[in-house]
């Protein structure tokens, strides 16, 4: 469904798309209300897309994965990132690299997408062969004056931060990852990602574009009426409320969660867990967010009855009533950390009109299926809650490819996370073309 955006140009619906599309687009980023959703176009729009993926994930770190992913040297994961494919491994060293998959001979992409182990890195289709380390070790044909020093793979650049890696397909990457890394390593430190595993990874593709998909996660205003399996560990007053529409039991249960954190945080803290909120989501390329926050019940873990899923701590912090260490980054991930077991979202863009949601749980590395956790109570509250996201994701596309589409005002009680998500990604556009 085409738009017509009035004073930002006219709209084709022939597929032909924007008149001077350049500036068309740039008419429709300067028009943007704040405090109000994206126009249609944002999330309709092929050309949108591709500006997206331009500006947005061409140009800034990405979350991709976890190290426990790629645990032993050899391993390696492939992860395509619009028309760009990046190839992720651990060499001989135990040191973590990334490369674009393309071969220096003739541009063949060598690894599918996904999990491998692999020695060399191989081309298929000349048997050009790369080490782990990228550098071009076997090749023939090539004649005395070829030099294969100039012809290793071409490196990504890549971070890990508390064991979570992040790439960045730019020659010139973001330098404010740097400050991101010094505030992020001791929140995420005690859980050591980097020594856990991974017990389960789960692939969803929701019918929607890659921006419906992140203003979803960042409020809990539908949660109450949309997530009967999460609300049962989560407390929906952590992401706001408006305290003049509370009745007495609402004002009770509000209350006793304001105690809740205060009693909580002062206990994490003096168990050497930074627990304070964080808030960098806007005006900055590496836009980031932090906060422990505590669960319901027993304040363990997001299982069904709040209590930990896995009877082995992940990490080195002994208590398990450590509720849920939130990290959101822009654009594409959210995670959560507890005492038993850690949890990665990621978020790649397919089309205008696709999203894949990467869910990975990692628990401690000496953990045994079936001995110290039932996969199914591991898993069972994101699973469900993924599944009603997407569909929440595809009925809000619908809404916006409809012709009767308008811009609406977010709740300035709950959905302030939306608002800084849609100012960030505004910001970076103006930037880009700037």
């Amino acid at each position: 469904m085409w738009h017509s955006l009035v004073t930002a140009g006219e709209w084709h619906a022939d597929g032909q798309g924007f008149e001077n599309m350049t500036e068309s687009i740039k008419a429709l980023v300067e028009r943007r209300v704040a405090g109000k959703s994206l126009d249609a176009p944002f999330y309709t729009s092929d050309e949108v897309f591709d500006l997206d993926m331009k500006a947005i994930f061409a140009k800034h770190w990405i979350f991709v994965a976890s190290e426990p992913e790629v645990a032993e040297p050899g391993d390696a994961l492939v992860v395509n990132v619009g028309t760009a494919s990046v190839i992720i491994a651990r060499d001989d060293n135990g040191e973590i690299r990334a490369f674009h998959n393309v071969c220096r001979h003739r541009g063949v992409r060598m690894i599918p997408e996904g999990k491998t182990m692999i020695g060399n890195i191989v081309c298929p289709y000349h048997s050009w062969t790369y080490g782990l380390d990228g550098k071009l070790k076997f090749y023939e044909h090539m004649g005395e004056d070829f030099k294969p020093g100039c012809n290793s793979l071409k490196p990504v650049a890549l971070r890990s931060i508390g064991g979570l890696l992040f790439i960045c397909l730019s020659d010139n990457p973001p330098g404010d990852i740097d400050e991101m890394a010094r505030i992020m390593e001791p929140y995420l430190a005690p859980h050591n990602v980097r020594e856990a595993r991974v017990a389960h990874q789960v692939d969803l593709i929701e019918l929607g574009n890659w921006k419906l998909t992140m203003e979803n996660n960042r409020e809990c205003y539908h949660c109450g009426p949309n997530h009967p399996e999460l609300t049962i560990p989560l407390f929906a007053y952590g992401f706001g409320f408006s305290p003049t529409e509370l009745d007495e039991e609402g004002r009770v249960a509000a209350q006793r969660y304001t105690d809740l954190i205060e009693v909580s945080r002062s206990r994490w803290e003096g168990e050497g867990l930074p627990s304070s909120e964080v808030d960098e989501l806007t005006g900055r390329p590496t836009g980031f967010r932090t906060q422990r926050l505590p669960i319901d019940q027993s304040g363990e873990s997001y299982t069904m009855d709040t209590r930990a899923a896995c009877r082995m701590p992940i990490g080195a912090v002994q208590d398990k009533a450590l509720g849920a260490l939130s990290f959101w980054t822009q654009p594409n991930s959210w995670h959560h950390f507890m005492g038993d077991h850690v949890i990665t979202f990621t978020a790649l863009p397919l089309s205008a009109d696709r999203t894949l949601v990467r869910t990975t749980w990692l628990v401690n590395k000496n953990a045994v299926e079936g001995v110290d956790y039932d996969l199914e109570r591991l898993t069972e509250v994101w699973k469900a809650t993924n599944q009603q996201d997407a569909d929440l994701v595809e009925i809000a596309q619908q809404g916006a490819e409809d012709p009767a589409y308008e811009t609406g005002f977010y709740s300035p009680y709950t959905e302030g996370l939306v608002e800084k998500f849609a100012v960030w990604y505004i910001e970076r556009l103006k930037d880009y073309l700037a």
